[in-house]
């Protein structure tokens, strides 16, 4: 029998792969009684490539599963044993792989098939037939490789906008992207719901809030985090955590090792 609890393997993407997918995990979770979580909204989507019990996410019941970006947290329910592969996409990536206008994906989170079609039973078939986590990872790696590649080309400029303001941890100012870019800021709210689903003010909140909950892991003080990031006082940082985490920053505790906002296993 399966040792209780959460494991995980993780893996860097390929070069290849890298611009589209920032983390790669295979994990295996088996509990005694149901474990609900809150996942926090993060500046990516996630792409979950399971096999077993059906978990709860979105308020539906689903196995395999995956969405785009999100300003709100979302309530997920593991009830039984199950296992696969955790895709962490860019923005970008969830664009070329879905291959639709990532607006549409706001806030969603859908079965596999509703955005992969017949290609995603093919995935998860073959990564449930290969015993070896290192080999799970390395199949996924080349099969989303295949598929990204297949997607949508995308111009430079919104992946350009996007890494400046990661840079800014979500406080470079609208209007200065746009003029940096040379489009008006109908045009670049345009762009941004198209290729990231949220438009440019409400992705910077997003991007603001996953570098404060880094902040407060690694051990930084609630203050010092409130003025780096930008928030106007206490008050309205509490009110960011609880809508885009369903937290608190006093209840967020420093863990070491965290490199990303927010995991949907961990």
């Amino acid at each position: 029998m399966s040792t209780l609890g959460l494991a995980m393997v993780e893996a860097t993407p390929s070069a290849a792969l890298r611009p589209y997918v920032t983390r790669l995990c295979a994990y295996r979770e088996r509990y005694s009684a149901p474990v609900t979580r809150s996942e926090a909204a993060m500046p990516g989507a996630v792409l979950i490539l399971a096999f077993g019990t059906p978990m709860e996410a979105g308020g539906r019941r689903m196995t395999a599963f995956g969405g785009g970006l999100g300003d709100r947290f979302t309530v997920t329910r593991t009830a039984g044993p199950t296992e696969g592969v955790e895709v962490f996409l860019t923005p970008f990536g969830a664009r070329r792989l879905y291959g639709m206008p990532m607006r549409h994906l706001t806030n969603q989170v859908l079965p596999v098939g509703d955005l992969l079609g017949p290609w995603s039973e093919l995935i998860v078939e073959r990564l449930a037939a290969t015993p070896s986590w290192r080999d799970r990872l390395a199949l996924a790696d080349r099969l989303l490789c295949e598929r990204i590649a297949a997607g949508p080309p995308l111009g430079p400029e919104l992946p350009w906008a996007w890494a400046r303001l990661l840079e800014s941890g979500g406080r470079l100012g609208v209007s200065s992207l746009a003029e940096s870019l040379g489009w008006s800021h109908r045009h670049l709210v345009a762009r941004f719901q198209d290729q990231i689903g949220l438009p440019p003010k409400t992705a910077a909140r997003v991007i603001r809030f996953g570098r404060a909950l880094r902040l407060l892991r690694s051990g930084t003080a609630l203050a010092e985090v409130a003025a780096e990031c930008g928030f106007y006082d206490q008050a309205h940082m509490n009110r960011e955590f609880r809508a885009l985490g369903d937290t608190t920053p006093g209840q967020i505790c420093p863990r070491p090792g965290v490199t990303g906002a927010a995991s949907w296993a961990s």
